[in-house]
Protein backbone atom coordinates (compact mmCIF):
# COMPACT_ATOMS: atom_id res chain seq x y z
CA UNK A 1 0.00 0.00 0.00
CA UNK A 2 1.44 3.46 -0.88
CA UNK A 3 2.39 5.65 2.09
CA UNK A 4 -0.25 8.28 1.27
CA UNK A 5 -2.98 5.63 1.21
CA UNK A 6 -1.80 4.26 4.56
CA UNK A 7 -1.97 7.76 6.05
CA UNK A 8 -5.54 8.29 4.81
CA UNK A 9 -6.66 4.92 6.16
CA UNK A 10 -5.19 5.64 9.59
CA UNK A 11 -6.91 9.03 9.61
CA UNK A 12 -10.28 7.48 8.70
CA UNK A 13 -9.91 4.92 11.49
CA UNK A 14 -8.95 7.53 14.10
CA UNK A 15 -11.73 10.01 13.25
CA UNK A 16 -14.51 8.18 15.16
CA UNK A 17 -12.33 7.90 18.28
CA UNK A 18 -11.55 11.62 18.08
CA UNK A 19 -15.30 12.24 18.07
CA UNK A 20 -15.65 10.04 21.16
CA UNK A 21 -12.94 11.99 22.98
CA UNK A 22 -14.40 15.42 22.30
CA UNK A 23 -18.03 14.50 23.10
CA UNK A 24 -19.07 15.60 26.59
CA UNK A 25 -22.05 15.29 28.90
CA UNK A 26 -22.96 18.85 27.91
CA UNK A 27 -23.70 17.52 24.41
CA UNK A 28 -26.21 15.04 25.84
CA UNK A 29 -27.84 17.75 27.97
CA UNK A 30 -28.10 19.91 24.86
CA UNK A 31 -29.95 17.06 23.14
CA UNK A 32 -32.26 16.78 26.16
CA UNK A 33 -33.02 20.50 25.83
CA UNK A 34 -33.86 20.05 22.13
CA UNK A 35 -36.28 17.27 23.07
CA UNK A 36 -38.16 19.17 25.77
CA UNK A 37 -41.87 19.03 24.99
CA UNK A 38 -41.26 16.52 22.17
CA UNK A 39 -40.04 13.24 23.66
CA UNK A 40 -42.07 11.67 26.47
CA UNK A 41 -40.28 11.10 29.77
CA UNK A 42 -41.19 7.42 30.19
CA UNK A 43 -41.53 6.44 33.85
CA UNK A 44 -39.74 3.40 35.28
CA UNK A 45 -41.92 0.38 36.12
CA UNK A 46 -40.84 -2.05 38.83
CA UNK A 47 -41.13 -5.71 37.82
CA UNK A 48 -41.66 -8.34 40.52
CA UNK A 49 -41.57 -11.08 37.88
CA UNK A 50 -38.32 -10.12 36.15
CA UNK A 51 -36.76 -9.34 39.53
CA UNK A 52 -37.53 -12.86 40.72
CA UNK A 53 -36.19 -14.67 37.64
CA UNK A 54 -32.98 -12.59 37.52
CA UNK A 55 -32.48 -12.31 41.30
CA UNK A 56 -31.96 -8.58 40.86
CA UNK A 57 -34.21 -5.58 41.52
CA UNK A 58 -35.49 -4.90 38.00
CA UNK A 59 -37.16 -1.78 36.62
CA UNK A 60 -38.49 -1.47 33.07
CA UNK A 61 -37.86 1.69 31.04
CA UNK A 62 -40.91 1.50 28.68
CA UNK A 63 -39.78 3.32 25.54
CA UNK A 64 -42.44 1.26 23.76
CA UNK A 65 -44.78 3.89 25.22
CA UNK A 66 -42.80 6.71 23.59
CA UNK A 67 -44.37 8.82 20.82
CA UNK A 68 -44.19 6.69 17.62
CA UNK A 69 -43.80 3.61 19.84
CA UNK A 70 -40.00 3.60 20.20
CA UNK A 71 -36.94 5.47 21.46
CA UNK A 72 -35.88 6.34 17.89
CA UNK A 73 -37.82 9.60 17.97
CA UNK A 74 -35.21 11.03 20.36
CA UNK A 75 -32.26 10.76 17.98
CA UNK A 76 -34.17 11.66 14.84
CA UNK A 77 -35.63 14.84 16.31
CA UNK A 78 -32.32 15.92 17.83
CA UNK A 79 -30.62 15.56 14.45
CA UNK A 80 -33.24 17.25 12.28
CA UNK A 81 -33.93 20.08 14.73
CA UNK A 82 -30.29 21.17 14.50
CA UNK A 83 -30.09 21.34 10.70
CA UNK A 84 -29.64 24.75 9.09
CA UNK A 85 -32.57 26.31 7.25
CA UNK A 86 -30.84 25.54 3.95
CA UNK A 87 -30.48 21.88 4.93
CA UNK A 88 -34.13 21.70 6.00
CA UNK A 89 -35.16 23.04 2.61
CA UNK A 90 -33.33 20.15 0.92
CA UNK A 91 -35.33 17.58 2.88
CA UNK A 92 -34.04 14.49 4.69
CA UNK A 93 -33.68 10.83 3.78
CA UNK A 94 -32.91 7.67 5.73
CA UNK A 95 -33.14 3.90 5.68
CA UNK A 96 -34.84 1.96 8.42
CA UNK A 97 -36.51 -1.32 9.31
CA UNK A 98 -39.27 0.72 10.92
CA UNK A 99 -38.79 2.57 14.21
CA UNK A 100 -36.19 5.06 12.99
CA UNK A 101 -38.41 5.61 9.96
CA UNK A 102 -41.31 6.70 12.15
CA UNK A 103 -39.00 8.77 14.33
CA UNK A 104 -37.68 10.66 11.29
CA UNK A 105 -41.17 11.05 9.85
CA UNK A 106 -42.53 12.38 13.15
CA UNK A 107 -39.64 14.82 13.61
CA UNK A 108 -39.80 16.00 10.00
CA UNK A 109 -43.55 16.58 10.25
CA UNK A 110 -43.10 18.58 13.48
CA UNK A 111 -40.37 20.70 11.91
CA UNK A 112 -41.94 21.12 8.47
CA UNK A 113 -39.27 19.16 6.60
CA UNK A 114 -39.78 16.74 3.70
CA UNK A 115 -38.81 13.16 4.62
CA UNK A 116 -38.08 10.20 2.34
CA UNK A 117 -37.75 6.80 4.01
CA UNK A 118 -36.25 3.68 2.38
CA UNK A 119 -37.51 0.52 4.06
CA UNK A 120 -36.89 -3.17 3.30
CA UNK A 121 -39.72 -4.76 1.33
CA UNK A 122 -40.05 -7.23 4.23
CA UNK A 123 -40.88 -4.52 6.79
CA UNK A 124 -44.08 -5.29 8.79
CA UNK A 125 -47.04 -3.43 7.32
CA UNK A 126 -47.77 -1.72 10.66
CA UNK A 127 -44.45 0.12 10.47
CA UNK A 128 -44.87 1.02 6.80
CA UNK A 129 -48.36 2.43 7.30
CA UNK A 130 -47.32 4.18 10.50
CA UNK A 131 -44.52 5.96 8.63
CA UNK A 132 -46.78 7.01 5.76
CA UNK A 133 -49.38 8.30 8.23
CA UNK A 134 -46.77 10.75 9.55
CA UNK A 135 -46.43 12.33 6.13
CA UNK A 136 -43.22 10.70 4.90
CA UNK A 137 -42.62 9.32 1.41
CA UNK A 138 -41.88 5.60 1.75
CA UNK A 139 -39.72 3.69 -0.73
CA UNK A 140 -39.69 -0.11 -0.27
CA UNK A 141 -36.51 -1.78 -1.52
CA UNK A 142 -34.59 -5.02 -0.89
CA UNK A 143 -34.81 -7.88 1.60
CA UNK A 144 -33.12 -6.23 4.58
CA UNK A 145 -31.72 -3.04 6.07
CA UNK A 146 -28.47 -3.18 4.10
CA UNK A 147 -30.32 -3.25 0.76
CA UNK A 148 -32.57 -0.37 1.76
CA UNK A 149 -29.58 1.59 3.04
CA UNK A 150 -27.67 1.22 -0.24
CA UNK A 151 -30.71 2.42 -2.18
CA UNK A 152 -31.17 5.42 0.13
CA UNK A 153 -27.60 6.54 -0.59
CA UNK A 154 -28.35 6.46 -4.31
CA UNK A 155 -31.45 8.61 -3.80
CA UNK A 156 -29.54 11.01 -1.56
CA UNK A 157 -26.91 11.51 -4.25
CA UNK A 158 -29.57 11.96 -6.93
CA UNK A 159 -31.77 14.46 -5.06
CA UNK A 160 -29.41 16.17 -2.59
CA UNK A 161 -31.27 15.19 0.57
CA UNK A 162 -29.63 15.45 4.01
CA UNK A 163 -28.94 11.98 5.38
CA UNK A 164 -30.25 11.04 8.84
CA UNK A 165 -28.48 7.79 9.63
CA UNK A 166 -30.40 5.41 11.92
CA UNK A 167 -27.41 4.88 14.21
CA UNK A 168 -24.01 6.02 12.90
CA UNK A 169 -24.50 9.74 13.55
CA UNK A 170 -23.37 11.81 16.54
CA UNK A 171 -26.53 13.90 16.88
CA UNK A 172 -28.69 10.79 16.56
CA UNK A 173 -26.87 8.88 19.28
CA UNK A 174 -26.82 11.94 21.56
CA UNK A 175 -30.59 12.08 21.29
CA UNK A 176 -30.83 8.38 22.15
CA UNK A 177 -28.61 9.03 25.16
CA UNK A 178 -31.28 11.18 26.78
CA UNK A 179 -32.99 7.90 27.70
CA UNK A 180 -30.13 7.21 30.12
CA UNK A 181 -30.32 10.71 31.62
CA UNK A 182 -33.93 9.99 32.58
CA UNK A 183 -32.97 6.65 34.15
CA UNK A 184 -30.19 8.05 36.36
CA UNK A 185 -32.41 11.00 37.27
CA UNK A 186 -35.32 8.77 38.28
CA UNK A 187 -33.24 6.06 40.01
CA UNK A 188 -30.08 7.60 41.42
CA UNK A 189 -28.95 4.30 42.96
CA UNK A 190 -29.25 2.26 39.75
CA UNK A 191 -26.40 -0.26 39.41
CA UNK A 192 -26.76 -1.35 35.79
CA UNK A 193 -28.59 -0.52 32.56
CA UNK A 194 -29.41 -2.98 29.79
CA UNK A 195 -29.80 -1.59 26.27
CA UNK A 196 -30.45 -3.39 22.96
CA UNK A 197 -27.98 -3.18 20.06
CA UNK A 198 -28.76 -3.14 16.35
CA UNK A 199 -26.25 -0.89 14.63
CA UNK A 200 -25.18 0.50 17.99
CA UNK A 201 -26.64 4.02 18.10
CA UNK A 202 -28.86 3.43 21.12
CA UNK A 203 -26.17 1.58 23.04
CA UNK A 204 -23.62 4.28 22.18
CA UNK A 205 -25.82 7.09 23.41
CA UNK A 206 -26.95 5.28 26.55
CA UNK A 207 -23.41 4.15 27.45
CA UNK A 208 -21.97 7.62 26.80
CA UNK A 209 -24.61 9.46 28.84
CA UNK A 210 -24.49 6.93 31.67
CA UNK A 211 -20.72 6.86 32.04
CA UNK A 212 -20.40 10.65 31.93
CA UNK A 213 -23.35 11.33 34.26
CA UNK A 214 -22.96 8.33 36.61
CA UNK A 215 -19.66 6.51 35.90
CA UNK A 216 -20.25 3.88 38.59
CA UNK A 217 -23.22 2.44 36.68
CA UNK A 218 -22.57 -0.60 34.47
CA UNK A 219 -23.97 -0.60 30.94
CA UNK A 220 -24.52 -3.86 29.04
CA UNK A 221 -25.55 -4.07 25.42
CA UNK A 222 -27.80 -6.93 24.31
CA UNK A 223 -27.79 -8.45 20.82
CA UNK A 224 -29.60 -11.34 19.15
CA UNK A 225 -27.17 -14.25 18.85
CA UNK A 226 -28.15 -14.42 15.17
CA UNK A 227 -27.23 -10.77 14.54
CA UNK A 228 -24.40 -9.94 16.94
CA UNK A 229 -22.51 -7.51 14.70
CA UNK A 230 -21.20 -5.31 17.55
CA UNK A 231 -20.01 -8.23 19.67
CA UNK A 232 -18.12 -9.65 16.70
CA UNK A 233 -16.62 -6.24 15.91
CA UNK A 234 -15.38 -5.74 19.48
CA UNK A 235 -14.00 -9.28 19.51
CA UNK A 236 -12.13 -8.71 16.21
CA UNK A 237 -11.14 -5.17 17.23
CA UNK A 238 -12.48 -3.89 13.91
CA UNK A 239 -15.77 -3.54 12.04
CA UNK A 240 -16.97 -6.84 10.59
CA UNK A 241 -19.90 -7.74 8.34
CA UNK A 242 -21.96 -10.78 9.28
CA UNK A 243 -23.00 -13.29 6.63
CA UNK A 244 -26.61 -12.96 7.79
CA UNK A 245 -28.79 -11.26 10.39
CA UNK A 246 -31.86 -13.49 10.62
CA UNK A 247 -33.74 -12.76 13.83
CA UNK A 248 -37.26 -12.16 15.17
CA UNK A 249 -35.80 -8.93 16.54
CA UNK A 250 -36.10 -7.33 13.09
CA UNK A 251 -35.27 -3.86 14.44
CA UNK A 252 -31.82 -5.18 15.35
CA UNK A 253 -31.22 -7.25 12.20
CA UNK A 254 -28.07 -5.34 11.21
CA UNK A 255 -25.07 -7.06 9.62
CA UNK A 256 -22.53 -4.24 10.06
CA UNK A 257 -22.12 -1.92 13.04
CA UNK A 258 -21.27 1.74 12.42
CA UNK A 259 -17.67 2.90 12.77
CA UNK A 260 -18.75 5.74 15.06
CA UNK A 261 -20.99 3.53 17.20
CA UNK A 262 -18.24 0.92 17.36
CA UNK A 263 -15.87 3.53 18.78
CA UNK A 264 -18.39 4.66 21.41
CA UNK A 265 -19.25 1.08 22.42
CA UNK A 266 -15.59 0.14 22.59
CA UNK A 267 -14.95 3.09 24.89
CA UNK A 268 -18.02 3.00 27.15
CA UNK A 269 -19.81 -0.38 27.16
CA UNK A 270 -19.06 -2.79 30.01
CA UNK A 271 -20.01 -5.83 27.96
CA UNK A 272 -22.39 -7.43 25.49
CA UNK A 273 -24.84 -10.25 26.20
CA UNK A 274 -26.31 -12.31 23.36
CA UNK A 275 -29.72 -13.97 23.51
CA UNK A 276 -31.33 -16.76 21.50
CA UNK A 277 -34.49 -16.53 19.42
CA UNK A 278 -36.40 -18.60 21.98
CA UNK A 279 -35.18 -16.35 24.81
CA UNK A 280 -36.44 -13.31 22.89
CA UNK A 281 -39.86 -14.87 22.29
CA UNK A 282 -40.05 -16.02 25.90
CA UNK A 283 -39.31 -12.49 27.15
CA UNK A 284 -42.03 -11.10 24.88
CA UNK A 285 -44.57 -13.58 26.26
CA UNK A 286 -43.58 -12.76 29.85
CA UNK A 287 -43.88 -9.01 29.28
CA UNK A 288 -47.39 -9.46 27.88
CA UNK A 289 -48.53 -11.87 30.60
CA UNK A 290 -46.96 -10.18 33.60
CA UNK A 291 -47.12 -6.48 32.67
CA UNK A 292 -49.81 -6.33 29.97
CA UNK A 293 -47.35 -4.42 27.77
CA UNK A 294 -46.82 -4.99 24.05
CA UNK A 295 -43.32 -4.87 22.59
CA UNK A 296 -41.59 -6.02 19.43
CA UNK A 297 -38.79 -8.58 19.23
CA UNK A 298 -36.00 -5.99 19.41
CA UNK A 299 -37.88 -4.25 22.20
CA UNK A 300 -37.47 -7.13 24.66
CA UNK A 301 -33.78 -7.94 24.13
CA UNK A 302 -32.89 -6.39 27.50
CA UNK A 303 -35.51 -8.53 29.25
CA UNK A 304 -34.21 -11.67 27.53
CA UNK A 305 -30.75 -10.97 28.96
CA UNK A 306 -31.76 -10.46 32.59
CA UNK A 307 -31.11 -14.07 33.61
CA UNK A 308 -27.61 -13.87 32.11
CA UNK A 309 -26.29 -10.94 34.16
CA UNK A 310 -22.96 -11.64 35.92
CA UNK A 311 -24.27 -10.41 39.30
CA UNK A 312 -27.21 -10.70 41.71
CA UNK A 313 -28.91 -8.35 44.15
CA UNK A 314 -28.39 -5.17 42.12
CA UNK A 315 -30.78 -2.49 40.86
CA UNK A 316 -31.15 -2.91 37.12
CA UNK A 317 -32.93 -0.79 34.51
CA UNK A 318 -33.92 -2.81 31.43
CA UNK A 319 -34.92 -0.67 28.46
CA UNK A 320 -37.95 -1.90 26.51
CA UNK A 321 -36.96 -0.10 23.33
CA UNK A 322 -40.00 -0.38 21.06
CA UNK A 323 -43.52 -1.71 20.66
CA UNK A 324 -44.28 -1.50 16.95
CA UNK A 325 -45.37 -5.00 16.04
CA UNK A 326 -48.30 -6.14 13.91
CA UNK A 327 -50.94 -8.53 15.23
CA UNK A 328 -50.05 -11.45 12.94
CA UNK A 329 -46.38 -11.28 13.94
CA UNK A 330 -47.09 -11.07 17.65
CA UNK A 331 -49.53 -13.99 17.37
CA UNK A 332 -46.87 -16.15 15.69
CA UNK A 333 -44.23 -15.21 18.28
CA UNK A 334 -46.56 -15.95 21.18
CA UNK A 335 -47.46 -19.35 19.70
CA UNK A 336 -43.78 -20.27 19.37
CA UNK A 337 -43.02 -19.07 22.89
CA UNK A 338 -45.91 -21.12 24.31
CA UNK A 339 -44.61 -24.24 22.55
CA UNK A 340 -41.06 -23.61 23.78
CA UNK A 341 -42.29 -23.34 27.37
CA UNK A 342 -44.38 -26.49 27.21
CA UNK A 343 -47.63 -24.52 27.39
CA UNK A 344 -48.95 -26.06 24.17
CA UNK A 345 -48.56 -29.75 23.31
CA UNK A 346 -49.55 -31.46 20.05
CA UNK A 347 -49.35 -35.19 19.37
CA UNK A 348 -50.65 -37.74 16.91
CA UNK A 349 -51.71 -41.33 17.59
CA UNK A 350 -53.11 -44.16 15.47
CA UNK A 351 -56.32 -45.63 16.87
CA UNK A 352 -58.30 -48.78 16.01
CA UNK A 353 -61.25 -47.69 13.84
CA UNK A 354 -63.96 -48.69 16.30
CA UNK A 355 -66.30 -46.86 18.67
CA UNK A 356 -65.01 -45.56 22.01
CA UNK A 357 -61.34 -44.99 21.16
CA UNK A 358 -61.60 -41.21 20.83
CA UNK A 359 -63.57 -41.02 24.07
CA UNK A 360 -60.88 -43.05 25.84
CA UNK A 361 -58.14 -40.59 24.75
CA UNK A 362 -60.32 -37.64 25.73
CA UNK A 363 -60.92 -39.11 29.20
CA UNK A 364 -57.21 -39.66 29.79
CA UNK A 365 -56.51 -36.04 28.84
CA UNK A 366 -59.28 -34.87 31.16
CA UNK A 367 -57.85 -36.95 34.02
CA UNK A 368 -54.46 -35.28 33.46
CA UNK A 369 -56.05 -31.80 33.41
CA UNK A 370 -55.09 -31.05 29.79
CA UNK A 371 -57.40 -28.74 27.86
CA UNK A 372 -57.99 -29.84 24.24
CA UNK A 373 -57.98 -26.83 21.87
CA UNK A 374 -57.80 -28.64 18.52
CA UNK A 375 -58.58 -32.14 17.32
CA UNK A 376 -58.33 -33.82 13.90
CA UNK A 377 -59.69 -37.36 13.32
CA UNK A 378 -58.53 -38.56 9.87
CA UNK A 379 -58.84 -42.05 8.40
CA UNK A 380 -57.14 -41.09 5.13
CA UNK A 381 -53.85 -40.31 6.90
CA UNK A 382 -53.27 -44.03 7.65
CA UNK A 383 -52.24 -45.66 4.37
CA UNK A 384 -51.07 -49.05 5.63
CA UNK A 385 -54.32 -50.15 7.29
CA UNK A 386 -58.03 -49.64 6.67
CA UNK A 387 -58.71 -50.53 10.29
CA UNK A 388 -56.95 -47.54 11.84
CA UNK A 389 -57.46 -43.79 11.97
CA UNK A 390 -54.99 -41.06 12.88
CA UNK A 391 -55.91 -38.69 15.68
CA UNK A 392 -54.01 -35.42 16.04
CA UNK A 393 -54.62 -33.47 19.26
CA UNK A 394 -53.42 -30.05 20.44
CA UNK A 395 -53.69 -29.30 24.16
CA UNK A 396 -53.04 -26.45 26.56
CA UNK A 397 -50.57 -27.67 29.17
CA UNK A 398 -48.72 -26.23 32.18
CA UNK A 399 -45.08 -27.08 31.42
CA UNK A 400 -42.80 -29.88 30.21
CA UNK A 401 -43.38 -31.95 33.33
CA UNK A 402 -47.13 -31.81 32.70
CA UNK A 403 -46.54 -33.00 29.13
CA UNK A 404 -44.41 -35.90 30.38
CA UNK A 405 -47.22 -36.97 32.72
CA UNK A 406 -49.72 -36.93 29.84
CA UNK A 407 -47.39 -39.00 27.65
CA UNK A 408 -46.88 -41.56 30.43
CA UNK A 409 -50.63 -41.85 30.98
CA UNK A 410 -51.31 -42.40 27.27
CA UNK A 411 -48.51 -44.95 26.88
CA UNK A 412 -49.60 -46.79 30.02
CA UNK A 413 -53.00 -47.28 28.37
CA UNK A 414 -51.51 -48.71 25.20
CA UNK A 415 -51.37 -45.60 23.01
CA UNK A 416 -48.16 -45.11 21.04
CA UNK A 417 -47.94 -41.38 20.41
CA UNK A 418 -45.81 -39.18 18.19
CA UNK A 419 -45.08 -35.68 19.49
CA UNK A 420 -45.73 -33.03 16.83
CA UNK A 421 -44.50 -30.16 19.06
Amino acid sequence: MPKEEKKQTASAQSAPMETVKRTTIADVYQAAKQLEGVARHTELIHSDYFSEISRNDVYLKPENLQHTGAFKLRGAYNKISQLTEAEKQRGVITASAGNHAQGVAYAAQKLGVKAVICMPATTPILKVEGTKALGAEVVLHGDGFDDAYAHSLELQKEHGYVYVHPFNDLQVLLGQGTTALEIVQDMKDVDAILVPIGGGGFASGVALATKLAAPQVKVYGVEPANAACMKEALKAKQIVTLDSADTVADGCAVKTAGDLTYAFCQNYLDGIITVSEMEIMGALLSLIEKHKLIAEGAGVLSLAALSKLPFKGKKVAAIVSGGNIDISTISALIDKALIARGRVFAFSVQLPDKPGQLLKVAQLLTDENANVIKLDHDQAMVTDSFKKVQLTVTCETHNEEHIRRIVRALEKNGFEINRVY
